[in-house]
């Protein structure tokens, strides 16, 4: 006599066993061969490398924007303790924005690739049952929805940003920034409580089993080395299309970058614009030599400046560059104009030049008005600009005058200047 066919699932089985094989929540429906500890721990480490980069040089992005002494400039209201590492940021290297902001942004997409591996080859754990065997089960299941909910909230709010098509409700600096933190916070936890197991799963020869380890394992078409290779390769992509947009000569290269084309024209006026004076709401009837006049108030009073007068004071010049938020910059253009601080001296600030307010002309568009630090007016370099390598302003660029600071994030960098404050912000 035959033995009868043994049911798949016994009747004496708990409850969360009998879930059909096609549902999530059972480990034989994930099927792939490759997922497992060590392929787990190497991306982890790869992440925990890379994402601590990320939200240092995100931090320091933030304190570069000047929240702390210019509220003017705060985007981020009532961050509380979330402030405590601001400081005066500082004008030299006067590439160090161009830098910072640019592995910021560079990284984060270059990581992408690896985030989503990483969420691959962990996705068992976010459909296991029960939700919750003990409180600390519970607590850790949230800090995993914390860290995974944050880190794609992060990653494309940032993307999004980059492409200069925010679609977001609210504005994307209060969100990034408490996004980060949260983010950061849940990130710092599973790290502290994963290292020593990623450790050891990176040590060992064989493989642990564990609960990414499928039951019931497909064929292999790909071995898990070949799966990194796979995923490394699709961020050296996203280097290669995003790395060039700072870089004279490779901007052509920077497909994913709305400024990483080749230079939007020639001449001396023939670099990067984020800004145009038609978008900013700029006519041409205000910026004329008859209309216009610089209006710079301090201490002791207020004085009209036209660019003719402005033309007339001693002029000087630097080499800086012009870097973005959205990660993209320029090489370092000739400027020539009147040094901040000669301008403080103008109205009784001879020895020691203040924070001073900017305001722009502009009717459309962010940062209208910006303040600067003393530290930044008083550096030899910080220019009220009316030239840039060799010519006169274009309108696009700042005509007829415009800030240019080292070290400064762009939009601190205001265009057609109007009226300049000095004094406590």
């Amino acid at each position: 006599m035959r033995d009868e066919p043994r049911p798949l699932i016994s009747s004496r089985t708990s409850p969360t066993s009998r879930i059909s094989l096609t549902s999530p929540t059972s480990p034989r429906f994930w099927r792939s061969p490759l997922r497992g500890p060590w392929l787990t721990s190497v991306l982890g480490v790869v992440l925990l490398v890379g994402i601590t980069v990320l939200f240092v040089t995100g931090l320091f992005s933030y304190a570069a924007y000047n929240p702390d002494l210019a509220p003017v400039n705060d985007k981020t209201p009532g961050k509380g303790i979330l402030g405590f590492y601001l400081f005066a940021w500082p004008t030299r290297p006067h590439w160090l924005y161009r830098l910072n902001q640019g592995v910021h942004v560079t990284l984060g997409i270059t990581l992408i690739p690896v985030l989503l591996a990483k969420l691959w080859s962990v996705v068992p754990r976010l459909f296991a049952l029960p939700p919750a065997r003990s409180l600390a089960h519970a607590l850790e299941r949230l800090s995993l929805l914390l860290l995974v909910g944050g880190g794609l909230f992060e990653f494309v709010t940032g993307v999004f940003n980059v492409q200069l098509n925010y679609v977001f409700p609210g504005s994307f600096y209060p969100l990034h920034f408490y996004g980060a933190w949260v983010f950061f916070a849940a990130f710092a936890a599973h790290a502290l409580l994963k290292m020593p197991t990623a450790a050891r799963n990176l040590r060992q020869l064989r493989e642990e089993r564990n609960d990414l380890v499928s039951p019931n394992p497909a064929e292999p078409t790909v071995s898990r080395r070949g799966a990194l290779l796979f995923v490394g390769g699709g961020s050296l992509l996203l280097f290669a299309t995003t790395a060039g947009r700072s870089f004279d000569g490779l901007r052509r290269t920077a497909l994913l970058a709305p400024h990483g084309g080749a230079e939007p024209g020639g001449g001396p006026n023939g670099f990067q614009i984020n800004k145009r004076a038609a978008y900013a709401g700029i006519r041409a009837a205000e910026t004329g030599e008859d209309a216009w006049r610089l209006v710079v108030t301090g201490r002791t009073g207020t004085v009209r400046l036209s660019r003719a007068r402005l033309a007339e004071l001693p002029l000087h010049s630097a080499a800086l560059p012009i870097a973005c938020v959205e990660g993209w910059s320029t090489s370092d253009q000739w400027w020539r104009g009147v040094r901040l601080r000669d301008l403080a001296a103008l109205v009784g600030y001879e020895d020691d030049p203040p924070d001073v307010l900017v305001e722009s002309l502009q009717r459309h568009g962010a940062f209208r008005r910006a303040g600067l630090r003393a530290n930044q007016v008083a550096d030899p370099r910080s220019l009220l600009a009316l030239y840039v390598n060799g010519e006169d302003l274009s309108p696009d660029h700042g005509y007829p005058a415009r800030v240019i600071v080292p070290a400064a994030p762009g939009v601190l960098n205001t265009k057609w200047v109007a009226r300049m404050t000095f004094g406590d912000l």
